[in-house]
């Protein structure tokens, strides 16, 4: 009897159909924010499997935190679906280079310098951003977010159209709209309330406090969570956070608030003492990758069509109108908001005075130039 591959090679055709939109080659996209890799995918016991492969879209603009230009949202979208028809993928890494972000949402220099008052061009953008998202939905292969830093405003909104997530627990997940003059309607208030519940997905809609990776692993963001903090050789859990209570067998931290004050600041000068290995965290990836190699790939897509359900119906049923109303507050709320973050420093800080804008409109006071360069940071 012929064996697996004998049979393989006797049948498959010597010429395959490519079913990319556009021709896409090498690793680096939009002049090397992107990179796209294909690395060999491993059994459980380590071994590799010839000829499969996972695709690991990297976010690569660490200067700014990984926050993504417009040329990344396009490459992001041809990359997942490079790695949806790829035959060869076993699943879809995404990530970012660096300790210090995963993705802090759109380039709020590109929003301040370009989109703030120009709602028809951020019309034309919020349809890039959208498709990105749905590309993420809509990917044949289970996309696994490894969560290497923080993952706030549109990075969390991306991070949660993912279908698994691994962080280290250095990491901070949350929202940042209200505080920077938009709403998190580019997924975040679609996903939250289907992920961790209508109370809780207020709290981070509105309030905007980002929180550790062991509460989004207790609220349910996240599947695993690994310490990645290493302190003479030891890997030790985050300080800042409290992480003294436990899930039974599963040994998922259920209490992971951020200290406060004296025990806040002791826990951040016990981290200067030691290093980052994002090690544990690769392993976890790693792992959970192999576990996905053991399935039948048909029924694992079919599966995540029906799993992703929820998050899609709500994104479809919603994500033009939030398009619409995204642009037109590019007019006032956004181009504040966005122009403060950006112009903004340490010492005079990234936020408009909200007392007095309050105080303003409360009079009746119309959104002008004037207005609105009032309320810059440091004015």
């Amino acid at each position: 009897m012929n064996t697996t591959a004998e049979i393989v090679k006797n049948t498959v055709p010597s010429e395959l159909i490519d079913h990319n939109l556009v021709a896409v080659e090498g690793e680096d996209m939009a002049d090397g924010m992107i990179r796209y890799e294909l690395r060999p995918a491993k059994k459980r016991d380590g071994s590799v499997v010839d000829g499969v492969h996972n695709a690991w879209i990297i976010f690569n603009n660490p200067a700014q935190y990984n926050s993504y230009t417009t040329d990344m949202v396009k490459a992001t979208i041809l990359a997942f679906r490079r790695a949806s028809v790829d035959r060869s993928v076993n699943a879809v890494v995404f990530t970012a280079v660096g300790d210090k972000a995963f993705c802090t949402g759109g380039n709020t220099k590109e929003y301040a310098e370009y989109y703030a008052g120009n709602p028809q061009e951020y019309r034309q953008y919020m349809r890039l951003f959208n498709d990105m998202v749905s590309a993420i939905l809509g990917c044949d292969k289970p996309v696994i977010c490894r969560v290497n830093g923080m993952r706030i405003g549109g990075g969390q909104e991306i991070g949660m159209a993912c279908d698994f997530t691994v962080a280290h627990d250095l990491c901070n997940f949350g929202q940042a709209g209200p505080k920077h003059g938009s709403a998190a309607i580019g997924g975040a208030t679609d996903f939250l309330p289907v992920m961790i519940g209508c109370e809780q997905a207020m709290i981070s809609g509105t309030l905007c406090e980002p929180f550790s990776a062991h509460k989004a692993a207790r609220l349910g963001i996240i599947g695993d969570v690994v310490p990645s903090l290493k302190i003479n050789g030891e890997f030790v859990a985050n300080p800042t956070v409290n992480t003294d209570t436990f899930l039974d067998q599963y040994g998922r931290i259920i209490h992971g608030e951020f200290k406060q004050g004296e025990e806040f600041k002791a826990g951040r000068a016990k981290m200067k003492e030691g290093e980052i290995d994002l090690s544990l965290l690769d392993e976890k990836v790693e792992a959970l990758c192999a576990k996905l190699i053991e399935t039948f790939p048909e029924c694992m897509t079919k599966s995540l069509e029906e799993l992703r359900k929820p998050k899609l119906e709500a994104w479809n049923r919603n994500k033009e109108d939030a398009r619409d109303w995204l642009a037109l507050n590019m007019m006032n709320e956004a181009r504040t908001g966005f122009r403060a973050f950006n112009e903004g420093n340490k010492e005079t800080g990234r936020e408009i005075s909200f007392t007095e804008l309050r105080q303003a409109l409360a009079q009746g006071m119309p959104w002008t130039e004037e207005f609105i360069e009032s309320l810059m940071p440091g004015k």
